[in-house]
């Protein structure tokens, strides 16, 4: 019990607090029922009205910086998963990711229902190699929950020195509980394009992620896989788990196959450099050989542009699963004191008017990707045939026939015969090539 002029010195200051409490209370309640006009300047006004209280009477000291930092930060992350702001520190490595390299994990996020999620682990990085998948949502990045992050607060604590560790805590379709993946810090770096001879005649060209070089790196593959004047017969483009990048490479890629004049894709914005039109110009084109192009959930953004415009145009078929869906146009604007706003500006749509935003691209051959165990070898082993019989004879022409009409092998490695959805468009290109030759097709 408190006694004498104790009691009433103690009380005379939660009396005061009070009223201090109530005087801040009702300027901040007046002036926001002052907002019912929605002028901005009030608003504005009563931005800085908080900045104000915030400075002269919370607990600690505080940076005002920091203050205006977060202000935007909660302002841009109100609008929209992808539009954020990038102090000087991440919009410096923001422009040497789009260069291919930088350092981390290798996992493109987003912000999906309210939840961090990953829209794709990047080829060749920590996070593929350690079986992280689109889809994947990140609830825990160490001992921080992910609930109230930002995607740029949590690049931040997934980026680090290369050899440090990370533990990402995953919730997936099919889990019954969450798993802690554990993942060791690397310096990523992203080789845009990769290609392969799957077969004589038939190429394969990856391409992880969009960026600077992506074009110039396609057309050095295309060359490749046509050199000594060989013609390419068919073309597996695989824009699996690519979550997107520049959208100017993504139209260069397009030239290469849409022929000269076509739209590639077109934006649609409040601002008048928000509506623009590309359309393919006069370049290098390729042979009217078919084309299958394989997406999935993690085909995102740029990628998506690609798979949309040559479905559109009837130049490939698209073969995989649904596509993520980001069909939105962000667009980077310094500012002052070298930070940077990553605003999304418009929205894309493909040649025939299709938005992509939240819908994807929808594939013409739904596959999903089916691990092959097996080899074709032991599958046939297990078939008794003439030929096994003891004391069979041969047909020595037949045998001559067999040689000469015997298909090349793969030139691949293991994880392309591995790849059910790889072999299967494949099988598409070469029915195609057969029906062609019967004439059962236009040449």
């Amino acid at each position: 019990m408190f006694k004498g002029s104790k009691f009433k010195k103690t009380t005379l200051f939660v009396t005061t607090v009070a009223l201090l409490t109530l005087v801040i209370a009702f300027g901040v309640q007046r002036r926001c029922a002052a907002q019912g006009g929605g002028n901005d300047y009030q608003s504005i006004e009563l931005f800085t009205d908080v900045l104000a209280i915030v400075k002269k009477s919370y607990v600690e000291e505080v940076d005002t910086k920091k203050l205006v930092y977060g202000a935007i930060n909660g302002m841009l992350t109100s609008l929209d998963p992808h539009s954020s702001f990038m102090p000087p520190e991440t919009y410096k490595e923001m422009k040497i990711d789009t260069k291919g390299a930088f350092g981390g994990l290798g996992i493109e996020i987003t912000v999906k229902e309210g939840i961090l999620t990953v829209i794709s682990p990047i080829e060749d990085t920590p996070a593929f190699r350690a079986g992280i998948k689109a889809g994947d949502q990140i609830l825990k990045i160490d001992d921080k929950f992910t609930k109230d992050l930002t995607i740029t607060d949590a690049v931040k604590r997934m980026r680090g020195v290369k050899g440090t560790k990370v533990t990402l805590t995953i919730m997936r379709e099919g889990f019954e509980k969450t798993k802690e993946f554990v993942l060791e810090r690397d310096i990523i770096q992203v080789k845009s394009v990769k290609y392969k001879v799957l077969d004589d005649g038939y190429g394969y060209i990856r391409i992880a992620q969009f960026q600077e070089k992506t074009d110039d790196d396609l057309e050095k593959a295309l060359q490749a896989l046509q050199a000594d004047k060989k013609q390419l017969r068919g073309l597996v483009l695989d824009l699996r788990n690519d979550p997107g990048g520049l959208l100017d490479q993504a139209v260069r890629v397009c030239e290469h196959f849409t022929p000269e004049g076509k739209l590639i894709v077109y934006t649609e914005g409040r601002e008048k450099d928000s509506q623009m039109r590309f359309t393919s110009r006069k370049s290098h084109k390729q042979g009217e050989y078919p084309i299958v192009v394989l997406i999935n959930s993690g085909s995102a953004s740029a990628s998506e542009i690609v798979a949309g415009c040559l479905q559109d145009h009837k130049r490939a078929v698209i073969m995989g699963t649904q596509s993520f869906g980001k069909g939105s146009v962000q667009t980077i604007i310094p500012l002052s004191d070298n930070s940077g706003l990553r605003l999304t500006t418009a929205r894309y749509f493909t040649p025939s008017g299709r938005s992509i935003q939240a819908k994807g691209i929808t594939p013409d051959i739904v596959a999903e990707r089916v691990e092959i165990a097996a080899s074709s070898e032991k599958k046939e082993g297990m078939h008794i045939r003439e030929k096994d019989l003891e004391n069979h004879f041969e047909d020595k022409k037949d045998e001559q026939d067999e040689k000469k009409a015997k298909p090349a092998p793969y030139k691949t490695d293991e994880m392309i015969k591995s790849d059910s959805q790889v072999l299967r468009a494949l099988d598409l290109l070469k029915g195609w090539d057969i029906l062609k030759s019967m004439g059962k097709l236009p040449s």
